[in-house]
């Protein structure tokens, strides 16, 4: 079995290296290859049918905000390709990243269930394929639907999840070392894919300055300690992907 990631091809900007979408062309839900079972995006064919004469597909270009903290919640939007990252933080302030979005995850799910504003503000990292779905349309699709009323419960819990993941690593370990450490796993388990070794690799989206503060540290650090964890053999870094190699080594640090 071949490695479910294909390699990036790299794209040379100021602020990092971004990947980019190999084939831009829209990409059907029948057709896609990033579907997961039991997620939004995996309904059944009649009700896919349904859904996609509600959500047209767009494009976003890398670096560009689909909406923005505080910003009334007016859409659902389900990413179908590319990676986004939620941040918050005071407009002019330094930005804390809470995680990256990948595709198969629903953006702005709790706050149009509740007719309140988005928490969190999202950045496409890449060339991005979003289904937006406007939010009475959607409101009224899970009234229709069961079974997509039950598959937005679920995209809430992965939520929970992933907010409590978030909690635990910024809360627990004392050390810089055990917060970056589980940052890795964490981005393993979000956005990575298993190789044909049986390793997870995620693609190395953020810049170090960015992942420092989902750590709770400086830029400095970052670079520092996952050079450390490279010199160890517990990570390799590879054309923009991020191979964790000894993900026992990176947990015994909690």
């Amino acid at each position: 079995m071949g490695a479910l990631i294909e390699e990036p091809q790299l794209v040379r900007t100021t602020r990092r290296r971004s990947i980019r979408l190999a084939d831009d062309s829209p990409v059907e839900c029948a057709a896609c290859d990033q579907t997961r079972s039991g997620w939004f995006c995996s309904l059944g064919d009649a009700i896919q049918t349904e859904r996609d004469l509600i959500a047209a597909t767009t494009y976003l270009p890398a670096q560009t905000t689909l909406f923005t903290q505080g910003e009334e919640a007016r859409c659902v939007y389900v990413v179908c390709n590319g990676y986004l990252k939620l941040s918050v933080g005071r407009p002019g302030e330094r930005q804390t990243v809470v995680r990256v979005a990948s595709p198969g995850t629903m953006l702005g799910l709790y706050a149009v269930l509740n007719h309140g504003v988005h928490e969190v503000s999202a950045e496409s990292l890449t060339v991005s394929q979003i289904k937006p779905i406007e939010r009475s349309l959607f409101l009224q699709f899970l009234a229709t639907h069961q079974e997509a009323a039950v598959r937005a419960t679920r995209c809430l819990g992965f939520e929970y999840r992933f907010a409590l993941q978030s909690t635990c690593r910024i809360a627990g370990p004392e050390s810089v070392a055990a917060r970056l450490g589980r940052l890795v796993v964490d981005l393993g388990q979000q956005i990575g894919m298993r190789d044909v070794d049986g390793k997870v690799s995620f693609p190395q989206l953020l810049t170090h300055e960015e992942m420092a503060s989902m750590a709770v540290t400086t830029r400095e650090t970052v670079t520092r300690t996952l050079g450390q964890f490279r010199k160890k053999g517990w990570i390799s870094i590879r054309k923009a992907m991020i191979k964790i190699e000894n993900s026992y080594a990176l947990e015994s640090l909690l």
